[in-house]
């Protein structure tokens, strides 16, 4: 796991942005060793969560995280999304919609569809921005055992320090730039 550390406005949600294609560099040019152009197949394996979450307010907590299993030809999504639901504490609010729960279940929902479809790399714009102590704890040990028994890689933008300590890496911005440290 690898953290992009900054303060608010220090371009951690920029750089994510760039690095996944949804935002052009003003400078330079970006690259991903192995990964070619981020509209390149091997980038379908990258899941994102974002900070606004991204979920349809139309669909139950359920029918959002089955969507990406859905789409991505998995069997059983919907078993597939109360797993994932389960695995975040959140399978007793499956039925809900989204403006029924907390933002932090929803954050929770955005991470459980991102991992549902057991993704090569994740990539998280603060993920644990609307958690207690308990929670943040939970969420980075689920990563871990997810990234233990997959393989996968995580690039979590945050400003947490227990999000920092965990990282095997830090990685640290300041005015948009990396800077040592």
């Amino acid at each position: 796991m690898v953290a992009l550390l900054g303060r608010s406005g220090s371009g951690k949600t920029t750089l994510l942005n760039c690095l996944l294609g949804w935002e052009t560099p003003d400078a330079g040019e970006v690259s991903v060793p192995g990964a070619g152009a981020p509209e390149s197949a091997a980038w379908t394996t990258v899941a994102v969560v974002p900070q606004r979450f991204g979920l349809l307010d139309e669909l139950t907590l359920a029918d959002n995280v089955a969507m990406p299993a859905r789409l991505a030809g998995l069997p059983d999504p919907h078993a597939a999304a109360l797993g994932a639901l389960e695995t975040l504490r959140l399978a007793h609010l499956a039925a809900r919609m989204p403006d029924e729960v907390s933002l932090g279940e929803q954050q929770r929902t955005a991470l459980a569809r991102a991992l549902v479809v057991r993704p090569a790399f994740l990539v998280a714009d603060e993920p644990t921005g609307r958690l207690d102590e308990d929670l943040t704890a939970h969420v980075l040990g689920t990563l871990r055992e997810h990234c233990a028994a997959t393989g996968c890689g995580v690039l979590l933008a945050s400003h947490d320090p227990v999000v920092i300590a965990s990282a095997d890496r830090v990685v640290r911005l300041h005015d948009g730039r990396v800077v040592p440290g």
